[in-house]
């Protein structure tokens, strides 16, 4: 198999501290790229490195909507130096999004900031990586409004089967990850085994959102695979089938 892991934090301390043997362990599983994701400022450098260090390793930059700061607004900018200097290395605008999950949400802010960032996508023609919890119909509302060729892919996308096919509408693409190892998320299986499979992308949110049987673990890249094999028995197809195609999903909203 040859697959990319869509979305894993391979910067985040727990993970590249011991990157090499994180690597080698999903080279041996099947897993040989990733999109790493930038969340704030303080992060976009050290993406951009691993990115430099390893063809692998393929970065985006974003201001996710749980890490907004004070200065969050004035990031904007800098967002917009890093996308024009490291165009051709930085492969989407992301980890953005809205995330109303607390009821102490700051709504509007996080709907300039997401907008600010879906403007600079559309401005650089890349793609989107969105982080959406409690947020899909609002999501999409604002995806209406901005419209990007380039479309992306909805991070862990947990919604409904009707939403989900607004988002494919719209060109994006739906991330698939360790959520669907769990029997008890029967709708989200159901919704992800009926989804056209030319809209799915595989993904482990490493070192976050463990598989079933690795609770209270650290999550890692290699595990992609794992998420593969469920994904195929809930379609009853083979293995391969699912990892050729999000491969191409993947290298296709990705360019890579």
């Amino acid at each position: 198999m040859d697959i990319i892991d869509s979305h894993c934090h391979l910067d985040f301390p727990v993970l590249q501290s011991q990157l090499q043997d994180v690597l080698r362990r999903a080279d041996d599983a099947g897993v040989r790229q990733f999109i790493v994701p930038g969340v704030n400022r303080a992060n976009w450098d050290g993406v951009i490195s691993l990115g430099q260090q390893y063809g692998s390793i393929h970065p985006a930059l974003g201001i996710h909507p749980c890490f907004l700061d004070a200065d969050s607004e004035k990031s904007l900018t800098v967002l917009a130096d890093y996308l024009s200097e490291y165009t051709a290395d930085v492969v989407a605008v992301g980890e953005i999004g809205l995330d109303l999950y607390a009821s102490d949400s700051d709504r509007e802010r996080q709907l300039t900031i997401l907008n600010h960032q879906l403007r600079l996508a559309a401005d650089f023609d890349k793609p989107v990586i969105l982080h959406v919890r409690k947020a899909h119909d609002l999501m999409l509302q604002q995806l209406r409004k901005i419209r990007l060729c380039g479309g992306g892919v909805v991070h862990a996308f947990s919604g409904s089967e009707q939403q989900a096919r607004e988002y494919i509408k719209l060109g994006f693409k739906l991330g698939v990850g360790g959520s669907i190892t769990y029997e008890r998320a029967k709708k989200l299986r159901r919704t992800f085994a009926s989804l056209p499979l030319t809209a799915l992308v595989l993904e482990t949110d490493a070192p976050d959102m463990p598989l079933c049987g690795y609770q209270g673990e650290i999550n890692y890249p290699e595990r992609a695979a794992r998420v593969a094999g469920v994904l195929a028995e809930l379609r009853g197809i083979d293995q391969g089938e699912i990892a050729a195609a999000t491969l191409q999903n993947t290298r296709q909203v990705f360019r890579v």
